[in-house]
């Protein structure tokens, strides 16, 4: 069997427990899935096909998001369009950070290209610096950031952005910024405002973390590029948005529109207390802005393990290119289940 990497894996953690576990491997809104949003999924009538131009769901982006319904293309999760993206402009060189999300080097592996990474320094809390520039020649067809950073939390200062959009602009390159985790996050307007003059950026979008609905799988990207939104279409499964999601989307942002505000809200509250414990038991924590915190545990490889016999479950970051064995994440929950995953993280140390 192919080996998961990511977060949120319940079945397996349940089997090796032996019972329910805890998840604080997936970084989801705290508040969980609104009511409106899970009714509208289980009302939706799945009889006919979906409808696989997304019309109403791409009329009600547009209105939250204040872009046209033509700059958006739907997608089953923004995991589907990070391989459709690729799949469809077929880059020859890419350049991405480390760490980041790793679905970006896997997919640009699928079509041959050429990655560069360039490493994050943890002295600066793994924040983009300007060296991250000069390092985007006019060899370079894609460039892929995440703000805020997975699974780093930090946010990409918006002066810097701009240098880089400029920068993509002037040699050609295709820009993707990844905002999946942006309405959660302390700070960051997003880079909505910027798609009508700049038609090489797109930015990626997703229902998944801001209103709990992993499960149902839906995500956009938004683009003023009308040639390569073609390609994109041309990319995609037939019906790859299935009517629950659609009818779910419509839900959120029409019935519960500030939902991923007031979820920021209470991880505003929440987070600090969460990094307090952490560092109290002795781990280093970045200064995450997002629902989420990074940390490392010198020396301490198998603290995943460890913490899924007391019923536990966090993320390792093993996998990630520029981290180690010793680096973990979490997701920030209520005080209770924060009181749990600190309990928990004490007794096995």
């Amino acid at each position: 069997m192919p080996v998961y990497t990511h977060g949120g894996d319940i079945r397996t953690a349940q089997a090796a427990y032996g019972g329910e576990v805890l998840d604080f491997s997936a970084n989801l809104n705290p508040l969980g899935m609104p009511d409106p949003v899970r009714q509208a999924a289980a009302q939706a009538d799945c009889a006919p096909y979906p409808d696989p131009l997304c019309r109403d769901l791409r009329r009600a982006i547009a209105a939250h998001d204040g872009v046209g319904a033509e700059q958006v293309v739907c997608g089953n999760g923004a995991a589907d369009l990070i391989f459709r993206l690729v799949f469809a402009l077929k880059p020859k060189k890419a350049l991405v950070t480390a760490p980041t999300f790793s679905e970006y080097e896997e997919a640009l592996t699928c079509v041959g290209c050429e990655v560069t990474r360039y490493t994050l320094d943890q002295d600066r809390n793994f924040d983009l610096d300007e060296g991250f520039v000069d390092t985007i020649g006019p060899d370079v067809d894609l460039v892929f950031l995440c703000t805020p950073n997975n699974p780093t939390g930090r946010l990409i200062d918006q002066d810097l952005l701009e240098s880089v959009v400029k920068r993509c602009g002037a040699v050609g390159a295709v820009l993707v910024v990844d905002e999946c985790f942006l309405p959660l996050a302390t700070g960051g307007p997003g880079l909505a405002p910027w798609l009508a003059s700049h038609p090489n950026l797109v930015l990626l979008r997703a229902f998944t973390k801001s209103y709990a609905m992993a499960g149902l799988r839906l995500g956009y990207c938004l683009t003023a590029n009308q040639d390569l939104r073609e390609r994109l279409g041309k990319f995609a499964q037939p019906w790859s948005v299935s009517t629950p999601a659609q009818a779910a989307g419509v839900a959120a942002l029409t019935c519960c529109p500030h939902w991923a505000a007031e979820g920021r809200g209470f991880v505003e509250g929440v987070r600090p207390g969460l990094a307090a414990g952490l560092t109290a038991a002795g781990c280093t924590v970045i200064p995450g802005q997002a629902n989420y915190l990074l940390f490392r545990l010198p020396g301490v490889a198998d603290l995943k393990e460890r913490l899924l016999t007391r019923g536990v479950l966090i993320r390792s970051c093993a996998n990630y290119h520029g981290l180690g064995p010793d680096w973990y994440r979490v997701c920030v929950k209520g005080e209770a289940e924060n009181r749990r995953l600190l309990a928990a993280l004490r007794e096995v140390l």
